[in-house]
Parts: C-alpha cells; structure tokens; sequence
C-alpha cells in the first residue's frame, strides 16, 4: 500500500461450495438462483496456500515481487495461470514506468450483463526491500481465491464480474491509473463499482471499511456487524491506493483494510483485540512483510467479506444506499475556546430518525482527548458521541457514531457541535454526514 509514514493513531460454507468440492463446478445459477445464493466460505487454507506460492516467487527472484523485477512478472505469471484454468477470459495489459515495463492482469468470468460490471481489484506488486505478502500478497490473494469460488459455484450473477491486479502501485498507483485512463469513457460507465483490497492480514488488525460509496460501504458494515465485529471508518487510505482512480473517474468506489504502520489505540485493543501501541502492521514497507506476517483470524474474515460483497452486489439484491447528507467544508476549532459546529439539512425523510442513525465524524485535531463532541438534534437535543478525556492523547477523531434518534423528526437542521476544552493544541472539522437507512 502507498502510504506516507505518519503518526495518526486511529486509527458461510454453503451448499453451492459443498457440491462444487464434492463433485466439481455445479450447473449454473439462473439470475433468480443467483440473486438468492449466498456467498460460499473462502477457505483460508487455500489464501494461505497463495501466499506461501508468493513467498516462495519472491524468496526465488531476490526477496521482492517488485515493479521491474522478475519476482513481479512471475506473480502476474502465476495467477493468470490459475485465472485461465478456472475459465476466466485474462488480459495482460502492458506499460512502461522508469523505464521497466509493468504489468496489469484483468480477468472476466463469462456471462452476467455487460452494461453492468462490477470489479474488485488488488494491487499485486511489492516494495523492492520484501516480499510483501501483507502488502499486498494478503489482497491479491482473497481475491484470487474468490475468483476461483465464483469458478467452482458456476456461479451466473446479474452483473459481469471482473477482477483486476495492479503493478506499480508502490510506486504511485502507476497500473490501476493506467488502466483507468485507457478504458473508454463507454467501458467506465459500465462500471456499477470498485471494490479494492489493500492488506487485509495485518498482524495487529483492525476492522477498516471505505467510506465512499454508500451502499458498497453499507455492505461491507453489515457483514461485519452480523458476526459482532465493530468496524471503524477508512481515512488513512483514501488517494493512497489503487481505488483512488476509479473514485477520480466518478465510479462507485470502497474496500476493506487492518492497518499499516500507524499505532492501535486503546480502545482499539479493547474493541478488536491485539496490542494497543503497537502498529498495525510493524512489518509494513519491510523485508520481514513475509508469509509469518498475517494474522489468520482477520485475512479469514476479510476474505469471507469480499466473497460476501461480490455475492451481494452483483447478484441485483444490492441493499438500498439510504440518504446520506453531508457537509464537508472545513470549520477551525479554536484552541480552549468557545464550541464550534458543522450542519447538515435534512430533508426528504418521512417521519422521525431511525434508532441506528449513523453519524460519520473527521475531525482533524493534535490531541482529540481534547475534544467533545455532540450531535444535535433540530429541536436542539443534544446525544454526546465523545467526551473529554485528558488520557486519550492520539490524533484525530476519524469514525462512525450509531445514534438512537428515533424521538427526534427527521427532516431539519442536524449540528456537529464541537469543543476544545484545553490548551495547546488545534485542529478543524473536516468533514460531518448523516446517513438515514
């Protein structure tokens, strides 16, 4: 993953799987079938086994799987032999970057509409100083596997399915912007979404969902809420990987990630488990990113979420967006000073707010236990979404708050309403949304 080192602290086996195992790929579903199935269980014994192949690439070809190197073109070699057996249609795309040709993998599994594609993509490469099997091998590697489920289940969704692995992303998102500015501007309004995996196997994980699009957002926070695992708002990522062109171009973007180099919090520990400051990753960018560097339980669960998402979005039983309002123009805290707010007008809704309001807050700030924060509500009702803390000495407050509102009428002026309450450091709302179900 492309990041900047930074101190920001944040931060079901299914019976179409089961026949497919015993008795090879099953007929294909109708569209009807299809919009009703669910997604099959990712074996994470097969990712893992993926992983140990990309190991094994890089530990052959000088330790990385790097643009420019043999380790790389290896890495594109081995999975689009893996692609073309399971009856993918793969495409090698080709281009050049200081001075090494690189190389994007595309492939399309048959049938679906063509006016309706959904894409999940990873980034395939490495740093040159390892093997990068967190990052990326951990993305590159559940997609693969949920690409060769989607070959075993036969499965025929509503939309066409495409997965997509990008070269020189290390170096500045060099292949999937490449891809993206060559597709014709007919082929991108095909596109119903983006779906990007960026390490998903940190050794100290957390539950980061993207928050772009609503409803590939919304997809990703129920799967992860049905098994009782909070998740919390991706910021850290947004322009640093390969989503970040496909969201320029006005497709639907969103993702998954646990984390890179920046440091768990407390609360954190206590919400997801692991070592609270400790980075996410500690071997991020490093030689020692290698198979011994993913936490099982979370590159699991991950690859379950993506097998979910591309099942749900594709199938036509998409979960509606709901209404989403937001305000996203800056608004300077004041240091110990007076409280300030952002607002949103709600309208549109019928009736009173929902019980599970979600409330999303980016506030950047140097010590956010600083800071209170409150919605309020139009008739002035306050819900306070975090207190001060003289403890809580991370940066920024970057993450989705579920409200009970269902007292309060919907429609109205809604108040991001924030207080500095010491000395000596400062920041500024970034951005407030509401979104109603």
């Amino acid at each position: 993953m492309t990041f900047s080192v930074h101190r920001h602290a944040l931060a079901l086996a299914g019976a179409v799987a089961l026949a497919a195992a015993l008795t090879g790929p099953v007929p294909a579903a109708t569209a009807e079938e299809a919009g009703t199935a669910a997604a099959p269980d990712i074996s994470v014994a097969n990712v893992k086994q993926h992983l140990a192949d990309l190991q094994s690439i890089a530990t052959a070809n000088g330790g990385n799987r790097a643009h420019g190197r043999a380790g790389y073109r290896a890495s594109i070699d081995f999975v689009k032999a893996k692609l073309d057996a399971a009856g993918f249609t793969t495409t090698v795309q080709q281009f050049t970057y200081n001075g090494a040709t690189g190389y994007n993998l595309v492939a399309d599994w048959p049938g679906g509409d063509p006016n309706q594609v959904l894409m999940a993509g990873s980034h395939l490469d490495s740093v040159t100083s390892g093997p990068g099997i967190n990052d990326n091998g951990s993305g590159s590697a559940a997609i693969l596997e949920t690409a060769l489920a989607v070959s075993r289940a036969g499965y025929q969704p509503t939309k066409h399915l495409r997965f997509g692995w990008w070269g020189a992303e290390e170096l500045g998102l060099v292949g999937s912007k490449y891809y993206v500015n060559n597709l014709p501007s007919t082929e991108r309004a095909k596109l119903t979404g983006y779906l990007n995996f960026d390490m998903i196997g940190s050794p100290n994980p957390g539950y980061f969902v993207y928050d772009d699009d609503p409803t590939i957002e919304k997809t990703f926070k129920d799967y992860f809420a049905g098994l009782g695992i909070p998740t919390e708002i991706e910021t850290e990522g947004d322009g640093r990987s390969d989503h970040a062109p496909f969201k320029n171009a006005g497709i639907p973007v969103g993702g998954l990630f646990t984390g890179a180099d920046y440091t768990k919090t407390s609360a954190q520990a206590q919400k997801w488990g692991g070592t609270a400051g400790q980075a996410f990753d500690r071997c991020y960018h490093s030689s020692c990113d290698t198979t011994a560097n993913i936490n099982d339980t979370a590159l699991d669960r991950n690859s379950d979420a993506i097998a979910h998402a591309i099942w749900t979005l594709s199938s036509g039983t998409t979960p509606p967006p709901g209404k989403v309002f937001e305000n996203t123009a800056d608004v300077s805290i004041p240091d110990n000073g007076a409280a300030v707010t952002s607002s949103v007008t709600v309208s549109g809704v019928t009736g009173n707010a929902p019980s599970n309001l979600s409330v999303g807050v980016d506030i950047v700030h140097t010590y956010r236990g600083d800071l209170v924060v409150d919605l309020v509500a139009p008739d002035g009702s306050v819900y306070n979404l975090k207190p001060y803390s003289s403890s809580d000495s991370a940066d920024d407050v970057r993450t989705t708050y579920t409200v009970n509102a269902s007292s309060e009428v919907a429609n109205g002026t809604w108040r991001l309403r924030v207080q500095d309450r010491a000395a000596y450091d400062t920041g500024y709302i970034n951005s407030f949304k509401l979104t109603f179900p």
